[in-house]
């Protein structure tokens, strides 16, 4: 199994796998169509205040992936996006951040390793 990330607005591509989206919001300019999205998981997104904290900034990051790896131990959507990556031999994470370095995808991609 192979779990990889990738910025929502980067054309999907057949080597993605499943698609699954990880923002909590529905990414802007972007319609469905477009997204080619195989599940919308937006519950195993940090919450809203632990994303408007953050804010995206970088200094921040380390703090962030603590407190989201905190968030996630008890979530249920998690699970879920556990039980997915058994299921595929590929799964892309998808998000819309402009830094995907600095991302929840990140996060999730490195405990879902």
């Amino acid at each position: 199994m192979s779990v990889a990330i990738k910025r929502v607005y980067d054309a999907a591509d057949e080597a993605d796998g499943y698609r699954v989206l990880v923002d909590r919001l529905w990414p802007r300019g972007v319609s469905k169509d477009k997204a080619k999205l195989d599940e919308w998981l937006k519950e195993v997104g940090p919450s809203n205040e632990l994303r408007m904290w953050y804010g995206h900034d970088p200094a921040k990051f380390p703090e962030f992936k603590k407190r989201y790896s905190i968030e996630l131990s008890s979530n249920p959507a998690f699970a879920q996006l556990r039980q997915l990556i058994h299921e595929h031999t590929v799964v892309t994470l998808v998000y819309s951040a402009h830094d995907g370095e600095h991302s929840q995808a990140a996060v999730l991609q490195e405990l879902l390793a």
